[in-house]
């Protein structure tokens, strides 16, 4: 992400499109990628009837599928561009630093909560509190965000008392492991896969942490449970790592520089975790080792393949941007937290005065098929996402925290 964005306050710009040249090292590709990942994620979640495609729907336990690629790469984006942004400050401490990591944590938690109390304002119950869900996906976000700045902070400072400036990503490199090690062990070892809340050891702990009442119940462990948000924030980790690699050091081709790394990040990381694949299963609910980096290192190699397409070579470049998916990416890569929530708070209002429902239907009259009917639901709500986003996208409206 290129600063968490998603709250009332908006600042137009006129700025040119982002490029890899002159003074600025961003590349156009990093919001194409962001842009995809926010399209793919309300396209995933608002699917329609009972029958839906099996790899538009997340994996019941064991196993990934598409749908369980796109919040892990969300993930993955913003702690590359966590590093762009921290970057602007040297990674020093300073009280405005601080209190602006804090601020943003602090409002994507509150606005991830604010968005389980309007689903039960919706159902009737605004007051049954004692039943709010305390996490969700924008909770995951924030406390994901936080985690890793602050973590960055302190290694960036041990590495300028040691004279050392590979302590940054050293230190960055050995809490990874850490946690990923740490986090196996404890799933193997206290039934972390067990398909039982009474016993698996995550479900546990979120019940005693934060009560059973205010988890999510359709699965034996809340997928965005505090007990696995650690693992998922290796995934911001990682990406604000392989871009410190890419963009540590001002060269003059960051691009071709970017997918290097990106390409051979991203390669090593799938040959680690097919390789533990055969030890420990790919499962999102619990956010296990092997998928965090399955899930890093496909996203690395799809955002390698963009920098290749769309910030080396020119040709490529140009068609992309011009043609509509360019566009349609961009639009949803520069406002992606505002139209993630807005896409959210849409599909609860529509379910409520049960619009969604009667749509669908007229939708499965005219489609025989109702995994195709679902599909089409889907495609309908991504092209109202986009009736709101384009105004932004075409004015440089951004709206950030």
């Amino acid at each position: 992400m290129n600063e968490p964005n998603a709250t009332p306050h908006t600042q137009p710009t006129h700025a040119t499109p982002p490029t890899a040249t002159g003074k600025n090292q961003r590349l156009m590709s990093l919001d194409v990628l962001r842009g995809l990942t926010v399209m793919l994620m309300i396209f995933v979640n608002n699917g329609a009837g009972d029958d839906i495609f099996p790899m538009l729907k997340h994996a019941k336990w064991n196993g990934m599928t598409l749908a369980d690629l796109v919040f892990p790469f969300f993930l993955f984006i913003m702690g590359v561009a966590s590093y762009l942004s921290l970057k602007k400050y040297q990674f020093e401490w300073s009280a405005p630093l601080v209190r602006k990591i804090v601020k943003r944590t602090v409002l994507l938690f509150a606005i991830g909560l604010g968005l389980n109390w309007f689903h039960m304002l919706c159902a009737g119950n605004p007051f049954d509190l004692a039943h709010l869900r305390v996490m969700g996906v924008m909770q995951r976000i924030g406390l994901c965000y936080g985690f890793t700045s602050f973590a960055v902070l302190i290694f960036a400072t041990v590495a300028r008392a040691s004279g050392t400036k590979r302590a940054m990503t050293g230190g960055l490199s050995a809490l990874i492991a850490i946690i990923i090690i740490y986090h196996a062990f404890m799933l193997l070892a206290y039934g972390g896969f067990n398909y039982d809340a009474s016993t698996n050891f995550l479900a546990q702990f979120d019940q005693t942490i934060l009560g059973s009442d205010h988890l999510y119940h359709k699965s034996p462990v809340d997928p965005e449970g505090l007990s696995s948000t650690l693992a998922a924030a290796c995934n911001t980790l990682i990406g604000f790592l392989m871009a410190s690699l890419a963009f540590g050091k001002r060269r003059p081709d960051p691009a071709r520089v970017a997918l290097r790394v990106f390409g051979d990040g991203g390669g090593l990381l799938l040959v680690l975790a097919t390789l533990l694949c055969g030890f420990i299963s790919l499962n999102k609910r619990v956010w296990s080792p092997t998928y965090i980096l399955m899930t890093c290192a496909l996203a690395a190699l799809l955002q390698a393949a963009l920098i290749a397409l769309i910030d080396v070579y020119p040709m490529a470049r140009k068609w992309m941007v011009a043609k509509g998916l360019g566009k349609l990416t961009l639009i949803f890569g520069t406002n992606p937290l505002f139209l993630y929530v807005g896409s959210e708070m849409v599909a609860i209002v529509l379910s409520a005065i049960g619009v969604s429902d009667a749509y669908y239907n007229l939708l499965h009259s005219a489609i025989p098929s109702a995994a195709w009917a679902s599909v089409a639901y889907s495609l309908t709500f991504v092209a109202l996402m986009t009736l709101m986003g384009y105004p932004l996208w075409k004015r440089r409206i951004f709206i950030k925290l």
